[in-house]
């Protein structure tokens, strides 16, 4: 197919979020609580297990009293600030205040890391002239993050799940963002790590093709060897279906 837009998964797709334990120390020293390192590495260990860190682990079990919100999470603002600071106060924490504190600073956009060919990726897309989205399933505004990280430039349009109130893998996302872009499913490519949320695109006529949701450290060029590059070989692609 010719390429003319490629749409793009925000986390585990262009960018990861830090580690638990990264995010626990920032909270704590936001907030000037002090912890023993062994009462550190116990509060990691429950919000890990309780997967209270957007964009990392899931979580072990979802309580009952959580579930229609945790599955409904990504279409407000509000549910996805119930759903994971509900997680998180499965943990006691020795400050009340950190539940927010955790929550605002996974929006931060130091909390976040490209992956090591997100630039260059995005970069020869924008050369090449076609058209570049963002689609998410999330519950704020990840512009931000584009902007200081240097990406925000390379984006023609975003499509936000909580803006919309609906999920991927409903179709409505990705017809909106093909519509940003101007181009036919039929010569857009979806790129995502969840192969149930970003494998809706394909019901659109999308091509649809994953990266793995790894650290940075661990995935240097799942990007740039999806062929979505016109000169870049293509060595694997896993598609859908």
């Amino acid at each position: 197919m010719q390429i003319k837009g490629v749409l793009f998964d925000f986390s585990g797709t262009l960018f990861r979020i830090e580690s638990v334990q990264s995010w626990l120390r920032a909270a704590l020293a936001e907030r000037e609580v002090a912890v023993s390192e062994a009462d550190f590495e116990r509060y990691a260990r429950g919000l890990e297990a309780a997967g209270a860190l957007p964009g990392g682990p899931l979580p072990r079990h979802v309580p009952d009293r959580l579930a229609e919100v945790w599955a409904t999470r990504d279409e407000s603002m509000d549910l996805h600030r119930e759903a994971y600071t509900g997680l998180a106060r499965q943990v006691s924490l020795p400050d009340p205040g950190l539940y927010d504190a955790l929550y605002e600073r996974h929006r931060s956009p130091a909390a976040w890391l490209p992956y090591p060919d997100a630039a260059e990726v995005l970069g020869a897309l924008r050369d090449s002239g076609i058209r570049i989205g963002v689609v998410s399933n999330i519950g704020w505004d990840l512009r931000p993050v584009f902007r200081a990280h240097g990406l925000d430039t390379l984006i023609d349009a975003y499509v936000l799940s909580y803006q919309h109130g609906v999920q991927k893998p409903d179709t409505r996302l990705f017809h909106t963002a093909c519509t940003l872009l101007g181009q036919d499913p039929a010569g857009v490519v979806m790129v995502g790590d969840d192969r149930h949320a970003d494998g809706g695109a394909a019901a659109l006529g999308c091509d649809v093709r994953f990266v793995h949701h790894l650290p940075v450290e661990q995935r240097p060029d799942g990007l740039r060897t999806l062929g979505l590059v016109p000169g870049v070989a293509r060595e694997t692609c896993e598609r859908c279906p």
